[in-house]
Formats: structure tokens, C-alpha cells, sequence
């Protein structure tokens, strides 16, 4: 039989940690065990584990073990690399609700970001994201009038799997780069509810992403809001580029 390799075993463990069959706390197997099941060396079961850490998906805990990590909300750049793959920017496990679309006023968060004037219309797009039943977190995405005209499918309350990517193919454009602003703040009552957050206390991290096309012209504002508890996921390349 052929030999087990790190990445096997960490995919082997990912894919359980996505599909809710090792939930957020759950304690993960022992080196040891890893050893035994999967016929490895130490040093195998410790770069699977490794990967896992830094992946964010899973945590050490003093006194316990290696523990599974809070819920995680990919960040766009893993996003849009899995739908290049897989042609749908949701990740095993989650779905996607869309709970409102329509016409909308930019307001000062959205309007300079979209380069209009305060009151200019533009179209906003709300959904839930939920991994296994959970909410993950809350997207509203705005969207200036010649996207909607190119990608008309996106004023519909049906998830098109990648509402970025449809727009930036209808356009012709490709997408090329994200300015992402992170902000913990109180959440409104409406994003307690769509959450889950019943702590009085409770706040949420919001992610605002500017998606520029190579055109320059701004395809999409999205305002992400998670709770405190989601992990909320980056990798950046230090290497040479």
C-alpha cells in the first residue's frame, strides 16, 4: 500500500472540519493517534498538523491538545482561487441565501468607495453565508449601474455562486486587486438576528472590500460582517512576487 503523505492527512482532517464533523472546540486526534491510523511517522502527523494550524482551522490548547478553531470566512483572494477551481466561490459545506435586492441610495460608507456622489443609486445584493447550518457571516455587495446592466442576473435573489466573477466576465475584464478595511464595531439588530448573537455585549468584524477591475473601475463594495467568534482568514505572499 502506498504511503500516506502529510497533505493526504491534512485534507483527510480538513475535509471533516468543513463538513461539521469535527465542530468549532472539538479536541483532534493525538500525534499518536494520527501515527497509528494512517501507518506515518511522527514527523508526517506533525507537517499535517502543521498545515492545519496555519490554515487557521485548527488551534493549540494548554493542558488539551490540538482543538478545532472557531468558524472561518475565507478571505476573497481564496475565494476567487476556488472558483477558478471549482467554478463556485462557496466552500464545502456552505450555502448561500440571498435576502434582499434592489435599488439603494449610496450612503457615506459606499459612495466614495464607488466614486459617486451620497444619494447616487446603485444596486445592493444582502446574503447570509452559512457553513453546515450556521451563519458565518452576513455580505452586502453594491453595485454601480453598468454592472447590473452586464450582469442583469445579479438584481435576482438567486446565489450565482460568484457575483464578482460573473460581472467581471460579462465586462471582459479581469479582476485585479482588493482594498480590504477591517473594523470591529456593534452590530445593528438586524445583523444580531441574521448571526445568531444573543450576548448583549456581542460585536462583529467588519470587512469592507473595494474590488477593482484591470480597467481600474470598481466592480464591487462589499461590506462582510462576521461574528466576534468567526475567524476571519488572510494569506499574503511575502515572497517574490
Amino acid at each position: 500500500m502506498a504511503q500516506v503523505g502529510y497533505a493526504a492527512i491534512a485534507a483527510h482532517y480538513r475535509q471533516q472540519i468543513q463538513d461539521g464533523a469535527l465542530a468549532p472546540g472539538s479536541v483532534m486526534p493525538s500525534l499518536h493517534e494520527v501515527c497509528e491510523q494512517f501507518d506515518v511517522a511522527n514527523t508526517t502527523a506533525n507537517r499535517a498538523y502543521r498545515v492545519l494550524k496555519m490554515e487557521g482551522l485548527t488551534l493549540p490548547k494548554p493542558g488539551v491538545g490540538t482543538v478545532v478553531a472557531g468558524l472561518i470566512s475565507n478571505n476573497i483572494s481564496a475565494r476567487v482561487r476556488l472558483h477558478q477551481q471549482t467554478g463556485t466561490a462557496l466552500d464545502s459545506g456552505e450555502t448561500s441565501r440571498v435576502l434582499e435586492t434592489g435599488t439603494i441610495g449610496a450612503d457615506e460608507l459606499v459612495a466614495p468607495r464607488l466614486d459617486v456622489a451620497p444619494g447616487t443609486p446603485v444596486h445592493v445584493r444582502r446574503r447570509i453565508v452559512s457553513r453546515n447550518g450556521t451563519p458565518v457571516h452576513l455580505s452586502s455587495s453594491y453595485y454601480p449601474a453598468y454592472v447590473i446592466t452586464a450582469a442583469p442576473e445579479l438584481a435576482e435573489a438567486v446565489s450565482t455562486g460568484g457575483s464578482r466573477e460573473l460581472a467581471a466576465e460579462r465586462l471582459g475584464v479581469d479582476q485585479d486587486h482588493v482594498l480590504e478595511e477591517v473594523t470591529s464595531r456593534l452590530p445593528t439588530v438586524t445583523e444580531k438576528e441574521a448571526l445568531g448573537l444573543t450576548a448583549s455585549d456581542a460585536a462583529v468584524t467588519q470587512v469592507v472590500r473595494t474590488v477593482h477591475l484591470a480597467d481600474g473601475r470598481v466592480v464591487e463594495v462589499a461590506v462582510k460582517v462576521s461574528g466576534g467568534s468567526t475567524v476571519l482568514r488572510w494569506t499574503t505572499n511575502l515572497g517574490e512576487q
